[in-house]
């Protein structure tokens, strides 16, 4: 039995530091002692390094690699590579975030346990490594030599055979850099880097349009000469368009030379939009890009790191307009702020984010490619409009709402819940300037900040980003950017009613604010997690507190519980309700001089029932994904690894082979007088010797251990289990399970269609 593996990196934890902060912004003062800012950020996170700050996870064997330090309306932000005896490790990044005076704000770490690693000597050959990973890519045309990392994903810690396969899928490239377990020779990661989209074949305007080009005389080319890696070629022989004048194309969208008049005028538009915006040098960060080339033999376009090939419509029009190749070179940006390609994802709808901004910063007339939060809208590929609605996602068949099955879908399709959010954080639900209303999917209302604050609250996020991005960290990055970028927290509480309005849930690592009109402060108490059932009245009494006396408190709440509702003067919480989920409600308290303070938390609806009879857990199969459920990461799962005993999904605890302990809970409350019974299905499947209880499942209610299960029982297929909870009638009772592991060899606990029936 091989130990798990899931898809993905380490998660994320982004922890405050333990130095003050000075207050920063957008107008933070320049740095002391003359010294740059960026120096001061590099001293700063060169001595929290040296000083194992226990947030960086540092083993004894852990060595550290500084890369160039990244600026942003005043926060610095210092990247670092980890190594682990010598061995790069593939999960092992962080970021430590600065003001401009060195003050250290926060720190986004990828791992979040220490690399432990027996042995760095393999059992599985280089050349074996290398035959496992080719496998991974279609129409192999090379690879590079495979080294020895570390793979540290969680808390498990892996030596890997790395190297990058190339490839080809048609006529587009495939390319992927893998990681196969040197002991084991699975593969642990496979990570595209060709990140592609779909475009438009419209024109920019209006004609003659400025592009940036070469040259003098009789001797012209089509390259920026402020960017002079950026250049415009013909796809068929990768030469750079030339000519004897400096007038370029004929007007025709099937023109190649035409079509680089187009991506000139994009690139020089969108280089323009990331100085003014944020403050950045140009697309690598450091004043260059790449070719862009005219003439792929596809409907679609791409980047993969070393250039952006640009396809054709239906009606073979090139399509290099300012939200295709926009979302194309956003894909290069992504790809050189820390941490590299977004995942599990979430890459195409960053690119949107730059493509939407490119757009909006060119604002041309409405002949042209006007500004909007369509992608490709200029397109009719298959006669169905536009790729992407930004504002709706659902027009094109994408979700509108997070839910943990959209890690796992197709990347263009798990675009939409960020593109929503994004849309949401420029706009608002209901613009006034043109644009279309927006659904929510808490029913909020919420108030958008414009697209150039939405640009720069993202950007900055991505100076954060770590190889374990996620929507769960960008939700908790963008927090913190906005939060840094504003010290009144109006674009923090923006940034979080928009997250909320697409059912990303708050996490751990998630900042607080408090802020508003005044110089004091309202401080709004957290209540803790709370549970209810359909049908059962509900009562919750808010608190909070003002640092100036005589003060009143105004209550308001987005994301409560369909049927519930909060009373403005006394912050009392009632109603009973009328829809099973899980909601993150967001309670807010603004005194008379309009100083606020938030508070976010988790409420779980569990389903109703009339009487004593019916079922009474939420998403009892779980094929809900997260509904209705509290868990530990990576718990509520869909992967084939560990098969469902029905549908697709089912909860996995443990498997990670190392020190672990996994966790499942919900709430449900059995009427009084009646009679209940839990059941649910267990798989247990181990690595361990047996002889003897190493890792362990406990099944307890409202803290009373019901059961305990081993790797002593471990057997084929699902067993089921019951248990009488009648005792509990008339109480609110928390089912919990708990899957504890030791320090080596993996215990799989897999649990399914689970019940709690009344009788």
């Amino acid at each position: 039995m091989s130990r798990r593996h899931l898809g993905g990196l380490a998660a994320a934890a982004l922890v405050g530091a333990a130095l003050a902060a000075l207050p920063h912004g957008a107008d933070a003062a320049a740095p002391a002692h003359g010294q740059s800012a960026r120096a001061l950020a590099a001293r700063s996170a060169h001595n929290l390094v040296a000083s194992k700050a226990p947030q960086l996870k540092v083993s004894a064997h852990d060595g550290f690699k500084a890369k160039p330090v990244q600026s942003s309306h005043g926060i610095q932000y210092a990247p670092y590579q980890r190594t682990y005896r010598g061995l790069p490790v593939v999960g092992g990044d962080f970021v430590v975030v600065t003001d401009s005076h060195g003050q250290i704000l926060t720190t986004s770490v990828a791992q979040t346990h220490k690399v432990r690693l027996r042995s760095t000597t393999p059992t599985v050959s280089k050349a074996g490594a290398v035959r496992t990973a080719r496998h991974r890519v279609p129409n192999v045309t090379g690879n590079t030599p495979a080294h020895l990392v570390v793979w540290q994903h969680d808390a498990t810690s892996r030596l890997g055979w790395e190297t990058r396969v190339t490839g080809h899928r048609g006529v587009e490239p495939s390319i992927k850099d893998v990681v196969v377990d040197a002991r084991s020779g699975k593969v642990l990661q496979a990570k595209q880097r060709v990140a592609d989209g779909t475009g438009t074949a419209a024109y920019d305007g209006p004609n003659p349009v400025t592009i940036p080009t070469s040259g003098s005389g009789s001797s012209f080319s089509m390259t920026d000469p402020n960017h002079p890696t950026i250049k415009c070629q013909d796809a068929a022989n990768n030469q750079t368009f030339t000519g004897a004048d400096d007038v370029w194309g004929n007007g025709s969208a099937t023109n190649k030379e035409t079509g680089c008049v187009d991506a000139m005028f994009v690139e020089n538009t969108e280089n323009n939009m990331l100085s003014a915006w944020d403050g950045r040098n140009s697309f690598n960060g450091s004043g260059g890009g790449w070719p862009i080339r005219i003439g792929l033999d596809d409907e679609n376009a791409y980047y993969d790191g070393t250039q952006v090939q640009i396809g054709h419509n239906t009606q073979g029009a090139w399509i290099p307009v300012l939200d295709v190749l926009g979302h194309e070179q956003g894909h290069g940006v992504d790809d050189h702020t820390p941490g590299g390609i977004s995942g599990n994802g979430t890459q195409e709808f960053v690119a949107d984010t730059f493509g939407a901004a490119t757009e909006w910063y060119a604002n041309e007339p409405s002949s042209y490619d006007s500004p909007d939060f369509t992608v490709g809208e200029e397109v009719n590929l298959v006669g169905s409009g536009p790729i992407r609605y930004m504002y709706n996602p659902s027009l094109a068949g994408d979700d509108n709402c997070y839910s943990s099955s959209i890690p796992n879908e197709e990347v263009h399709a798990a675009a939409g819940p960020g593109n929503h959010w994004f849309y949401l954080l420029a706009e608002g639900s209901s613009p006034t300037n043109g644009q279309p209303n927006s659904p929510t999917c808490n029913g909020s209302s919420v108030t958008g900040v414009g697209i150039q604050k939405a640009e720069q609250i993202m950007y900055n996020a991505m100076l954060m980003k770590t190889s374990s991005s996620s929507y769960l960290k960008y939700r908790t990055w963008t927090l913190t950017s906005a939060k840094n970028l504003d010290s009144t927290c109006a674009l923090y509480n923006a940034t979080k009613a928009a997250w909320n309005a697409v059912s990303v849930p708050a996490q751990s690592g998630d900042p607080s604010c408090s802020g508003g009109g005044g110089t004091n402060t309202v401080t709004v108490n957290n209540p803790g997690n709370q549970s209810g059932t359909v049908g059962t009245a509900a009562s919750l009494q808010m608190s909070g507190s003002d640092s100036q006396s005589g003060q009143t408190l105004t209550w308001s709440a987005t994301g409560l519980p369909a049927g519930l509702s909060i009373s403005p003067s006394t912050g009392l919480i009632t109603g009973t309700p009328t829809t099973a989920a899980a909601y993150n409600p967001t309670v807010k308290a603004t005194d008379t001089s309009g100083a606020f303070g938030t508070t976010s938390f988790t409420w779980t609806i569990g389903g109703g029932g009339g009487g004593c009879s019916g079922q009474k857990l939420g998403n009892p199969g779980f094929e809900s994904g997260d509904t209705g459920w509290s868990h530990t990461p990576s718990v509520i799962d869909s992967s084939s690894s560990e098969p469902a005993r029905t549908g697709s999904w089912k909860a996995w605890l443990d498997g990670y082979g190392t020190s672990h302990t996994d966790t499942l809970s919900q709430s449900v409350s059995i009427p009084a007088g009646c009679g209940a019974t839990l059941k649910f299905y267990l798989h247990i499947d181990t690595d361990d010797y047996p002889g003897g209880a190493y890792d362990t499942l406990t099944v307890q209610v409202n803290g009373s251990t019901k059961a305990t299960y081993s790797n002593q029982n471990a057997q084929s297929g699902y067993q089921v289990h019951s248990f009488n909870l009648g005792a509990y009638a008339g109480q609110t009772v928390t089912i919990k399970f708990t899957g504890t592991e030791d320090y080596s060899y993996a215990t799989n606990f897999v649990i399914d269609d689970t019940s709690l029936n009344l009788s």
